[in-house]
């Protein structure tokens, strides 16, 4: 009976071992994410988290095809009824492709939809071949267009965004190029929002769900491998306003998206503040739950000088052999998300007394104390029915500058976490901090 027992203390053990592993393994920090929120308008960072950090492009590429391309039609050596040859090596790409035969030819214009529209890797290589003779010279000439762009972090090896270990980015230099795509060729720019098209008998229907679902969204990109997660740029107007917002490493297409319209709203809203006067602190979205990378990719600086290796040898495995149906399948996503868990986890409201922690939740710092107050007053009652009895803190910062920074003190750190997700969730901005 002992030798029982002791069995099935240690059958239990093993169990709550295995639970907790998978309850830590479904919460940790994702290492390919990464996002940024733009105005458009006034240059201004409304977000960003590990906007700098090396991530890989995956189709997000394309958009520097693209703006290859649209450089040659504006200095006249392409034309859009020009017929693109297809080569063998262009043929021969993996899905999502368009299908294209080796000896046949795609007009400019039909491969700028295809490109949009489709992802199509086999008319990513026609274009780039048409360019710059061979892909991996095409590759230099993007990089070095890159970075003449500004987008200093990052390396092309091939105009499709298939796996290569050396083509990396940042999202920030991905919301560079959406905006210079904008600013510069704004008579093409329409092309991101297209839906569909047909070539050839067959029509074939965006992946960008965001421009058809989130109210005025009108462009730009998606993308996938497995190296790189779910990835998006989008470009959103909202009272004459444009934001242009990047996602990186998302864990599904359905997640990476509502991510994506959250991160929207919240720059819309963190506008509106803007416009009336108040001031609004930077914060992460979702806290440290989802930021601590792992073993990013390397450097731009440390690939910049590495010997090329060409895409059909890095792109093995899945991304190989991906079918449309398959394509279709991923880029629906799957109910069982781990980003929308962290979401949930992150907005669920709990009710609190809000007293006898060390931490606080800062909504703001001014040059005005009665200024701070009025802030940290108005956030507290947003918070009426998640914590009770907060206690707002208004205190000068240490330095020559005269800073007032506006608190919610004496808060247990979970609470913080969720009175600041939630604050957020009303377009004002937070970050939470220990406090003595």
């Amino acid at each position: 009976m002992r030798s029982y027992n002791r069995h099935n203390l240690g059958v239990a053990i093993f169990l709550l071992f295995c639970i907790q592993l998978l309850l830590v393994s479904t919460a940790q920090a994702n290492p390919r994410y990464a996002a940024i929120v733009i105005d458009v308008e006034s240059g201004d960072v409304l977000h960003a988290e590990n906007a700098d950090a090396t991530r890989y492009p995956a189709s997000l590429t394309k958009m520097m095809t693209l703006y290859m391309l649209f450089e040659a039609l504006e200095n006249g050596s392409m034309h859009m009824n020009q017929p693109l040859p297809v080569s063998s090596h262009a043929a021969s790409m993996p899905a999502s492709k368009l299908w294209l035969s080796a000896g046949s030819t795609i007009a400019v214009e039909d491969a700028i939809k295809a490109l949009v529209v489709r992802s199509a890797n086999d008319v990513a290589v026609v274009v780039a071949e048409a360019l710059g003779n061979t892909e991996s010279n095409f590759g230099r000439m993007m990089t070095q267009r890159a970075n003449e762009l500004g987008m200093t972090s990052t390396v092309f090896r091939n105009a499709s965004g298939l796996p290569d270990n050396a083509q990396v980015t940042t999202a920030r230099d991905m919301a560079t190029l959406s905006i210079r795509v904008m600013q510069d060729f704004p008579q093409y720019y329409h092309y991101f929002s297209t839906q569909s098209f047909t070539y050839r008998g067959t029509t074939h229907t965006s992946h960008n769900r965001l421009v058809r679902n989130y109210p005025g969204a009108d462009g730009l990109k998606t993308g996938f491998i497995r190296a790189s997660g779910f990835n998006v740029a989008t470009s959103a107007i909202r009272d004459n306003r444009r934001i242009v917002s990047v996602v990186m490493g998302g864990f599904t297409a359905a997640s990476r998206d509502t991510h994506m319209s959250d991160l929207l709203d919240r720059g819309f809203a963190r506008l509106s503040m803007l416009q009336r006067g108040d001031w609004i602190a930077r914060a992460d979205v979702l806290g440290d739950r989802m930021e601590l990378p792992e073993s990013p990719p390397p450097s731009a600086q440390q690939l910049a000088a590495a010997p090329e290796t060409s895409s059909g040898q890095m792109a093995a495995g899945l991304e190989r052999q991906l079918s449309f149906q398959s394509e279709m399948d991923i880029e629906m996503g799957s109910a069982d998300d781990p980003i929308r868990a962290l979401i949930a986890q992150a907005d669920s409201p709990r009710a609190s007394s809000g007293s006898g922690g060390s931490w606080a939740v800062q909504v703001g710092a001014f040059n005005d104390a009665d200024q701070a107050r009025h802030l940290a007053t108005r956030a507290a009652d947003q918070l009426a029915s998640l914590l009770h009895d907060v206690r707002v803190s208004v205190a000068q910062s240490d330095g020559e500058r005269r800073v007032f920074r506006a608190r919610l003190v004496d808060l247990q750190e979970s609470d913080a976490h969720s009175a600041c997700n939630s604050l957020r969730a009303q377009g004002m901005d937070c970050m939470v901090v220990a406090h003595n």
